[in-house]
């Protein structure tokens, strides 16, 4: 296990410090699949939709060409934690930035009331929707990974019909519905649905593992996960 720690993706970006090359890459991947957190948290700061796309897209262009990545501690590797402290350093800098312009006759990004529809338009913390909108990405990629799986098995059809058990349990009718669709047994319909839900785990612990140090984070994360999805269960 801890062999695998060491050629994550995030382990060679820390082990690179900004050089070029497969660092460059894997950091590009990580930032590609964990875009929507960083929206979302922007959009519950209260943002406008279009002032949130911009300041998401110049975060990443900041984090990647000034390798703040570099200043990262491979003791605390989690990549989840620290691209959201580093937004929220970069926010606090843009909004300082905006309002010199703004006494400077240039426009302020404009914010939205909250009842507006931006991700986790409530009570919710912006944290918490970060945390909520990773989980969802986690489970996106391992989700992108099963099917490419399912159609190098030649199993397609199989995995788009149950593609929606694997999260929530469905009930008897269901169940009975799609093996019929199948032309399967209920018992073989039952077996198939097992061993993607724990495919689909093993895929979730691997992508979390592309973004921690060791076992002790993989497990912190994990339990994040567990926590931010639960109230959509």
């Amino acid at each position: 296990m801890m062999g695998r720690f060491e050629t994550t993706r995030w382990s060679v970006v820390l082990r690179a410090r900004g050089e070029a090359g497969e660092a460059r890459a894997a950091l590009e991947q990580l930032c590609r699949t964990y875009r929507p957190p960083v929206l979302a948290f922007v959009l519950r700061r209260g943002y406008a939709a279009d002032a949130a796309e911009d300041l998401t897209q110049a975060f990443f262009a900041r984090f990647l060409e000034r390798a703040w990545y570099s200043a990262a501690d491979p003791q605390r590797g989690r990549f989840r934690s620290f691209l959201l402290t580093a937004l929220k350093r970069f926010l606090i800098d843009s909004d300082a930035e905006a309002a010199t312009l703004k006494r400077g006759g240039g426009v302020r990004f404009e914010l939205l009331d909250d009842d507006t529809g931006c991700a986790g338009a409530n009570d919710e913390a912006p944290d918490a929707v970060f945390e909520r909108e990773w989980a969802h990405a986690v489970l996106k990629a391992a989700f992108a990974r099963l099917r490419v799986e399912a159609e190098q098995a030649g199993k397609l059809e199989l995995f788009q019909r149950l593609a929606e058990f694997l999260v929530e349990r469905p009930d008897e009718a269901e169940y009975a519905r799609a093996a019929e669709d199948l032309r399967l047994r209920r018992n073989t319909l039952a077996v198939a649905v097992h061993r993607l839900r724990h495919r689909l785990r093993d895929l979730v612990r691997e992508e979390l593992m592309e973004t921690t140090s060791n076992r002790m984070e993989l497990e912190e994360e994990l339990r994040t996960l567990r926590g931010s999805m639960r109230p959509l269960t």
